[in-house]
């Protein structure tokens, strides 16, 4: 084992690496994305993908074949990005979310991730780890299983909704369909003279004309990337009423340059007016520790690479989702929507009902997996994903489960001491950011 000193500074020269030219660009958002790591592990580790997968790639794969090892994964996958969305035919669904980290790698990276954030928030509930283990075998057993059936069977339109979800999970989609989109609308906008245009205040930030005009034209580039069979058929829909900028400040989008379009909704009442956010794509954490060059070339920019990938692993996205770009960089278009409601772990504390919840999440990873290959509308993985999955774990899948467990328990307690170390080292000024 390193010693506290070594760990501390492998700790700075990954955070540096992965985030040294935005903290410049906008310090106060990441002294605010450090002290929203510093208060609890999960949060540490939920803000560093880029020293997991430092860590994870220096790894032998024993578990994944050449195949199995070159697939579209998640990225950044842990127990808090699951939420509902209202997907592309109008139904409301239970998945994974939150795509920026997406890449190629091993399908076994995504579980390990998990299986670890798993671990912490059980350790923070106060489980045991016998517990923590079986519930790492109840996630791992469903999505085996859910590959399986992939394989089984005739390729089919599997999703998690209000029909065969229960518990935490239904929780979520019953509190989805009961929001209205005005309720959005009205905590963004005021109405002038018959329109809604944005209020100020709440991070929101007035643009002059020439950047306006910039982000309009952006706007125009973006348009042209929805496809064709999933633009709106509205001769208004488009249009653009008002745009605001705005800064990211969360765990996981600090320092990112944003900005959000109120367009035009399904017809000219009020309540269907429609908001985009208009991002900045970050480079994946995983890019920084593999060979890029043959996915690099594929993408025009991260904004790119991150609505492909969205777009593989999920069947049904947003059919607003797009890129543009601006400045040469990559930002990523998307329906800021009122329907997406975050799986509550607050009140889940016993390992019963965990493990429905599990259950579901294991299944929901194996969707994401096997989505995205040769039936998808990319071409950089053109082989069935759960064939390659079933073949890697070919009489394994016994101690595959066992390697999961130990070393999501080993991981999630060098997590926490990695995230002590973290908490002094920022305290101390030593990671670019003052802690005043």
């Amino acid at each position: 084992m390193t010693s506290d000193e070594q760990r501390t500074e492998q700790i700075i020269t990954t955070l540096a690496d992965a985030f040294e030219d935005l903290q410049r660009t906008d310090p106060a958002a990441f002294r605010v994305k450090y002290r929203k790591m510093a208060r609890d592990p999960h949060a540490f580790y939920r803000g560093t993908a880029c020293l997991f997968f430092h860590d994870v790639t220096q790894r032998d794969d024993d578990w994944a074949d050449e195949r199995a090892s070159a697939v579209w994964i998640h990225g950044d996958l842990h127990v808090e990005n699951f939420g509902t969305y209202l997907d592309s035919d109008g139904r409301m669904v239970f998945d994974v979310n939150d795509f920026d980290e997406a890449y190629l790698g091993s399908f076994t990276w995504d579980l390990m991730r998990f299986a670890s954030s798993l671990a912490l928030l059980g350790w923070q509930k106060a489980l045991p780890d016998d517990e923590i283990r079986r519930l790492i075998g109840r996630y791992l057993r469903a999505y085996l299983a859910q590959v399986d059936h992939y394989a089984g069977t005739a390729r089919e339109d599997f999703s998690l909704h209000l029909d065969n979800t229960e518990g935490p999970v239904r929780d979520a989609l019953v509190v989805a369909r009961m929001t209205e989109r005005s309720e959005l609308l009205d905590s963004m906008t005021h109405r002038v003279d018959g329109v809604r245009m944005f209020a100020e205040g709440a991070g929101a930030r007035p643009l002059g004309q020439r950047e306006r005009a910039k982000v309009m034209r952006a706007f125009e580039r973006y348009l042209e990337t929805i496809p064709e069979h999933k633009k709106i058929d509205r001769e208004l829909f488009y249009e653009v009423r008002d745009v605001i900028g705005r800064s990211g400040f969360g765990i996981g989008s600090a320092g990112l340059p944003a900005y959000t379009v109120l367009v035009e909704g399904t017809s000219q009442a009020l309540d269907n007016d429609v908001l985009l956010s208009m991002k900045q794509a970050n480079v994946p954490a995983l890019s920084r520790f593999v060979d890029t060059a043959r996915i690099d070339a594929y993408f025009e920019h991260e904004g790119h690479r991150t609505v492909v990938s969205q777009r593989a692993l999920q069947a049904h996205t947003d059919p607003l989702l797009g890129h543009t770009e601006m400045d040469g960089v990559g930002y990523v278009v998307s329906e800021v929507s009122p329907y997406e409601v975050d799986l509550d772990w607050a009140e889940l504390t016993e390992p019963s009902q965990m493990a429905a919840v599990v259950d579901l999440l294991g299944r929901a990873t194996a969707k994401i997996h096997c989505a995205a290959d040769e039936d998808s509308d990319q071409d950089l993985v053109d082989f069935q994903v759960e064939e390659a999955i079933i073949a890697s774990l070919d009489g394994r899948r016994r101690a595959f489960g066992g390697f999961l467990a130990d070393f999501a328990v080993e991981y999630a307690q060098d997590v926490r001491r990695d995230h002590a170390l973290f908490v002094n080292a920022f305290r101390e000024g030593r990671i670019g950011i003052s802690a005043t």
